[in-house]
């Protein structure tokens, strides 16, 4: 049986690679992105491309709509991987910055989840796939906001696995650590004109982190490709017996094991004293 899936944010890493694999496997693989340019270059790559922004609850329903009717209202499994990280502490973020991270990584998200279920639930049966991340686990300082929003994620998942019970549709997380993905580059690119530029407790800071990240080719410390988690992604998928969670490289799996046993008092020193490094000399 020819199988279906709608994977969302496929112009690039985990996205793109999750396209390739599941179209590997032989399934019918709905691809979304923003830009037409993209659109055109899933179209070359054998994907069926889906024109959809996640800020945009007009455009989901559009998009859920035209994958349904295609598929026939047969879609079997939908991954909310679209989604961005921005950067900045709390206190300098605008109140339009942290709606607009909601809005996409959460909300758009749970929005098209809701547009795909009933098709999935009538025909008893579908998978549903999040991508969270290991700040969605255990928040870092500076990515606040990001992880608030991969935190309501995991309790998005957590909630409608239950209510789901019975429907024959499951939901799994999977919960990355680095991956080698212009993820980082395109937060700062992405965001880099909403953090001020004074006055700012950070404001040096920010300014040597973007310089660092533009300057460096380097990835960091034990990151995986894109592969590794479309594999995981895939297991989730095809399993008759998913996981409720998945953990792509040590320092997701380091993570969890760290919120699930180390004291709040250790984690807070632990992140103090890395902040304190990252703080360049007071003139």
């Amino acid at each position: 049986m020819n199988k279906s899936v709608l994977i969302t944010g496929t112009s690039s890493g985990i996205g793109q690679a999750t396209a390739l694999e599941m179209k590997k496997r032989g399934w019918t693989v709905y691809a979304t992105a923003r830009n037409q340019q993209d659109l055109d270059r899933l179209s070359e790559q054998g994907l069926i491309p889906v024109k959809m922004d996640m800020s945009d609850s007009a455009s989901i329903a559009e998009g859920a709509k035209f994958v349904l009717e295609a598929c026939n209202q047969n879609l079997y499994a939908l991954v909310n991987n679209a989604g961005y990280g921005q950067p900045g502490a709390l206190e300098d973020l605008t109140v339009e910055s942290m709606r607009k991270q909601f809005d996409v990584n959460v909300i758009g998200l749970q929005h098209l989840t809701n547009q795909i279920l009933p098709a999935m639930i009538q025909q008893g049966q579908g998978r549903v796939v999040h991508i969270s991340s290991v700040v969605g686990r255990i928040a870092l300082p500076f990515m606040g906001i990001y992880s608030a929003s991969k935190f309501a994620v995991e309790a998005l998942a957590d909630v409608q696995r239950i209510e789901l019970n019975g429907t024959g549709v499951k939901i799994s997380l999977v919960e990355p650590g680095p991956i080698i993905t212009q993820f980082s580059n395109n937060a700062v690119k992405s965001s880099e004109h909403e953090l001020p530029t004074s006055p700012s407790r950070f404001t040096a800071l920010y300014q040597q982190e973007f310089a660092k990240r533009k300057a460096s080719t380097r990835n960091k410390p034990f990151a995986l490709p894109p592969q590794a988690v479309a594999q995981k992604i895939a297991h989730a998928l095809c399993s008759p017996h998913p996981r409720r969670r998945y953990q792509v490289t040590f320092p997701a799996h380091a993570g969890t094991l760290l919120r699930r046993f180390a004291p709040y008092t250790l984690l807070d020193y632990v992140f103090g004293k890395a902040l304190t490094h990252r703080l360049p000399p007071t003139p």
